[in-house]
């Protein structure tokens, strides 16, 4: 039997879409999950060194997505990373965040150590989900209130949809000839919080608005919704530098690895109507 390739976070919003997108060519996958459901997927926990060698059986590439919680991320992966580099794991393609240089904090030293310790590797740098407003945290706010809440004042982001990434990401596990580096990854338009509510409000035909917080305050928010004290600061000090312009930029690497244009927000807020009703 031939190798298969790892997907941590494979239930998340960029691995499922990950391991999707690896079976439809072929590709044999294998899926972490602490809470495993089928022969195609496998237990796994980041904390927990007995789950390791089962993830990285017969694997010759994985996808890498940080465990939630820990705030140094580089102690929490580095078993694991060190256990799959002796077993044999040749790339590894790790999802950061384009607000993360190697080399900083959180999948900024992870990057680091990749660079130094794994035979091939690339780390996908994605300004933040689209799925931010329709899976995750800004998805209640709009239905149950019509408000979106952020620190972010006027800054603008280029919003970037998970399937995309999720198509870089195959690319880079699939093709180690291309793709090799750090990649910077976003949608096609800059938009600030305000912006994006008017497009939400004029696809799903209710009113949606966009509530400016202080940065305090909208660490208090996660903290209220159960993210840990540290990484709710962590979270609000980077709508904070959003508001100072650190995600208004526009790159053409999604077009340029998978050959067609990433998804605009206007595109996007269409096809996800029924979820903000």
């Amino acid at each position: 039997m031939g190798e298969r390739i790892l997907v941590t976070g494979g239930t998340g919003k960029t691995g499922r879409r990950v391991a999707g997108l690896l079976r439809g060519r072929g590709t044999e996958v294998l899926v972490a999950s602490r809470t495993p459901q089928g022969a195609a997927q496998v237990r796994f926990d980041w904390a927990d060194a007995g789950s390791y060698q089962a993830a990285i059986d017969r694997v010759g590439a994985a996808y890498l997505v940080a465990p939630a919680g820990p705030t140094d991320l580089l102690a929490a992966m580095t078993p694991f990373l060190e256990r799959a580099v002796e077993a044999g794991v040749r790339r590894f393609v790790l999802l950061s965040a384009s607000s993360l240089d190697e080399g900083g904090p959180m999948m900024g030293a992870v990057h680091a150590w990749l660079r130094t310790h794994a035979p091939e590797w690339v780390v996908l740098r994605p300004t933040w989900f689209m799925q931010n407003f329709s899976e995750a945290q800004h998805l209640h706010t709009i239905r149950d209130e019509g408000t979106i809440h952020s620190a972010t004042g006027d800054g603008r982001v280029a919003f970037i949809d998970a399937d995309d990434i999720a198509a870089v990401a195959v690319r880079a596990l699939m093709d180690p000839g291309v793709l090799s580096g750090e990649l910077i990854l976003t949608g096609p338009e800059a938009l600030s919080y305000g912006a994006v509510a008017a497009l939400i409000a004029t696809a799903s035909g209710r009113s949606v608005t966009h509530r400016r917080e202080s940065v305090a305050g909208m660490a208090a928010r996660f903290e209220q919704g159960g993210v840990p004290a540290a990484f709710a600061g962590a979270l609000a000090a980077m709508d904070g530098a959003i508001a100072g312009g650190a995600e208004d930029r526009i790159t053409g690497e999604v077009e340029r690895v998978i050959g067609s244009p990433p998804r605009g927000f206007a595109a996007f807020a269409g096809a996800n109507v029924s979820v903000w009703r």
